[in-house]
């Protein structure tokens, strides 16, 4: 049976860099940011989100995320409400992925709240990758032009990196591009020596 391995980071951590690296050693990878941005996009999911948060936040019937994000990243209670309406979706969503892949030993699945949506525990294996928090800070604020301030409520929304560590089976200290690539080879080794055992 296919083993789902759950990849998580705060914000800037670097998470998309270590799917990349798996997608090249041929693990297919489920993106869940990416899968609620399309899902986002369907007309039943925009429905629910006028209903909660108003008609204000779409413009030419095309929903303003970075409008949304301000809200919700500063609101933890409309944070988990536009939860509640999304992880149902991406949920469903990936078991249709799942079952398009599940000739593989094992798929991935991206997500930066896998702990805080409960998802991990759906997850054989965990990877949480890490980054020190400034580093983190740098690279979100290249990354997204957003001010310093939207950065820190977004990471005050997620989890702290020891409550992951703690619930992780391997941890990626993402610093260097080259060592970070090595964990990953190193991580795969070890799925699949337990693979072969079971």
């Amino acid at each position: 049976m296919t083993k789902i391995i759950g990849l998580t980071g705060g914000i800037g951590s670097g998470k998309t860099t270590v799917a990349n690296y798996f997608k090249e050693m041929g693990i297919p990878v489920y993106i869940a940011d990416d899968a609620a941005k399309e899902i986002m996009k369907s007309k039943s999911i925009i429905e629910e989100i006028k209903v909660l948060f108003g008609e204000f936040l779409f413009e030419n019937g095309v929903l303003n995320r970075a409008r949304l994000a301000e809200i919700v990243f500063n609101d933890r209670k409309k944070l988990d409400q536009l939860n509640a309406i999304i992880h149902p979706a991406v949920k469903k969503d990936f078991q249709s992925w799942l079952k398009e892949n599940n000739d593989n030993d094992y798929v991935i699945y991206e997500a930066a709240i896998l702990f805080e949506s409960g998802r991990y525990k759906d997850c054989d294996f965990v990877i949480t990758v890490t980054a020190p928090e400034e580093v983190r800070i740098e690279r979100v604020l290249r990354r997204d032009k957003n001010t310093r301030e939207q950065v820190l409520s977004r990471m005050k929304m997620q989890w702290k990196d020891e409550e992951r560590i703690s619930k992780s089976n391997f941890i990626i200290i993402n610093n260097n591009l080259k060592n970070t690539k090595e964990e990953v080879v190193k991580i795969l080794k070890i799925l699949n020596i337990k693979q072969n055992q079971s």
